[in-house]
């Protein structure tokens, strides 16, 4: 991030140079901008390459780590959609707990219909 910063901040200063250099020259109004904006953009181009490149692999590696972030989060999420596996205890006796507990209710049915009972 210090170095986005410091790029910025000649840059920003190499504009208030020329934009300076060229009111002193006697350019006013759009044209003295937009002077200093080529000619500050071509000197930078020259003398700030270094910071350039330090700046660029910076915003590269936050991009990539911004990349891996909703890989992860896509991971977490696939992850929650697949089904839970069955614990190795109802696996031994072979009957799942959806089962047992619709087995459970059609003996309660069966033992109120016997008695005469209503629910």
């Amino acid at each position: 991030m210090r170095s986005v910063l410091a790029y910025t901040a000649s840059r920003l200063l190499l504009f208030a140079v020329a934009l300076g250099v060229l009111y002193l020259l006697g350019a006013r109004d759009f044209l003295a901008l937009a002077l200093a904006f080529l000619i500050s953009g071509l000197v930078s181009y020259v003398l700030l390459s270094k910071q350039r490149d330090a700046m660029s692999a910076v915003v590269a590696d936050g991009l990539a780590k911004m990349r891996g972030m909703g890989e992860r989060i896509e991971a977490g999420a696939s992850k929650e959609d697949t089904p839970q596996q069955a614990e190795p205890s109802d696996a031994a006796d072979g009957s799942t707990p959806a089962a047992d507990a619709t087995a459970e209710d059609a003996g309660q049915d069966a033992q109120s219909a016997a008695t005469g009972e209503r629910s």
